[in-house]
């Protein structure tokens, strides 16, 4: 979808908008801060890819009311400080944060049509509203809307901005929105460290120190990477041909296959999957070894675990896939994944300094230009449990697998306006299979590689479900 496709949502929407409720909210923990270090790295992104990066939810409204929505929105907001923050200019121009005590938010009523069945109109609504951009300085960084249907409200949707909020602090509201509406929800409870809290400690000499630690890590990874992951673009264009695309790759198959692999290397499922991509990335492309960005969600941090604020950042890992076997690869990239996750909490403004430098040591500009996602990884630990637990692992059999594999899709959803990488690999969180959302620039990678390197994802891991010693058909010559 373009920009100016953008800007037609809102008359679309306003055609369902039955009505607008204004829910006044109050809440503790007012004041200004400079951006924390995950509101750094974000606003980066936006500014340099022109995306605003939100995420979206729904649930059912037991009660179908309008009445209940605006309770659970207005506790919501008074619930996190992160909900009722806003931007403006801080010292030096930078971007800096303030969060009111009191305001008043909007609750949109989209009436659907008797005939008309929810998921649908569900799904083609988060198809779109997301992409409705927020203003920053003026917008609360949550969207909600209720839909009513023969006069009973039967779904909350939002949208909510990855600026005060990353994948883990998502699934903590989607928690309090349900707790919500029970009885004796937690009035009482004892106060969670609050967006600013985290912005106050980044500036601290403990958390400056394990900055500069982590700088330390980056500069070993970076010293010697090429320009650009994947090479200067050289996949020349049609007239009229978008530069930008997207496709999603679902292979339930994959899925029991890095089971089966994770159950017999004692390696977590997202470590195997890393792992396998990175694998299937050297067959497709040939660049080995490969260094690339990894998402961290660094809650196992002191006073980090239940905060909503964006605490996840990247990472960077490198690894070595030639010449040897896929066990070894995941073997590897476990080890490198567990260094990357504790090097993934500095200061953004300390790594642009960092990466300025080593420019200027190497002779030439070089970024990181692929980068892997995986939202399982964001997920709280007894939710990857219940998704893959011991009962599904332990009913792996080559057969399984093999039946499975009827059912792999490749669908290609479509352009996009902009990117700011090479490549972007989003695991997405959906249950019992391996679903990749891929996005690329065609003028570096064409659209019979990604194909290839999204099918061989699904190869990887088949062929090294029951056979440790099965090989990464990688050739040794380093291209990069």
């Amino acid at each position: 979808m373009t920009r100016a496709d953008e800007s037609a949502l809102p008359a679309m929407f306003e055609r369902d908008r039955e009505d607008r409720v204004v829910v006044p909210f109050t809440g503790a923990d007012a004041g200004t801060a400079p951006f924390g270090w995950g509101q750094k790295a974000i606003w980066q992104d936006m500014q340099e890819s022109g995306n605003q990066f939100t995420m979206y939810g729904m649930m059912a409204l037991p009660d179908g009311t309008v009445q209940d929505a605006a309770a659970r929105l207005s506790g919501l907001m008074h619930r996190h400080a992160a909900l009722r923050t806003r931007t403006i200019t801080g010292q030096e121009g930078r971007p800096y944060q303030e969060v009111a005590g009191s305001g008043q938010i909007g609750l949109d009523i989209l009436a659907i049509g008797d005939d008309v069945e929810p998921t649908g109109y569900i799904d083609d609504l988060m198809a779109a509203w997301p992409l409705i951009r927020f203003d920053f300085q003026r917008d609360w960084p949550l969207r909600m809307a209720v839909l009513r249907q023969r006069g009973a409200c039967t779904h909350l949707v939002w949208v909510l901005s990855h600026l005060v909020a990353d994948g883990a602090a998502h699934f903590l509201l989607l928690d309090d929105l349900v707790a919500a509406g029970t009885a004796g929800h937690a009035a009482g409870a004892a106060r969670r460290p609050q967006i600013l809290d985290v912005a106050t400690s980044e500036q601290e000499p403990q958390l400056r120190q394990l900055s500069s630690r982590a700088m330390r890590y980056w500069e070993a990874q970076l010293g010697h990477v090429p320009a650009l992951t994947f090479g200067e673009p050289g996949h020349p264009l049609g007239q009229g041909e978008q530069r930008y695309w997207q496709v999603r790759f679902s292979s339930p198959a994959a899925h029991l296959a890095m089971l089966a692999i994770a159950e017999r290397t004692g390696t977590d499922a997202s470590r195997v999957t890393l792992a396998v991509i990175a694998t299937a990335i050297g067959r497709a492309t040939g660049v080995h070894p490969l260094t690339l960005k990894v998402m961290m969600n660094n809650r196992f941090r002191p006073g980090l675990a239940d905060v909503i604020a964006p605490i996840a950042q990247n990472s960077v890992v490198t690894i070595d896939v030639t010449d040897t076997s896929i066990d070894e690869v995941v073997t590897r990239t476990r080890g490198a994944a567990l260094t990357a996750g504790m090097r993934a909490y500095y200061d953004p403004d300390e790594l642009a300094d960092v990466m300025a430098r080593l420019d200027a040591e190497r002779g030439y500009p070089a970024r990181v230009t692929c980068r892997v996602n995986d939202q399982r990884a964001m997920v709280r630990r007894g939710q990857e449990a219940a998704d893959a637990g011991p009962s599904e692992v332990s009913q792996v059999t080559p057969e399984q697998v093999r039946q499975r594999l009827t059912e792999t899709t490749l669908t290609w959803l479509g352009p996009r306006y902009n990117m700011h990488e090479q490549a972007n690999i989003l695991v997405e969180n959906r249950s019992g299979v391996v679903s990749l959302h891929m996005m690329w620039d065609r003028r570096c990678l064409t659209d019979e590689q990604v194909e290839a390197l999204l099918r061989a994802v699904e190869e990887v891991a088949v062929e090294a479900a029951f056979d440790p010693a099965a090989p990464t058909k990688v050739p040794l010559a380093v291209t990069t």
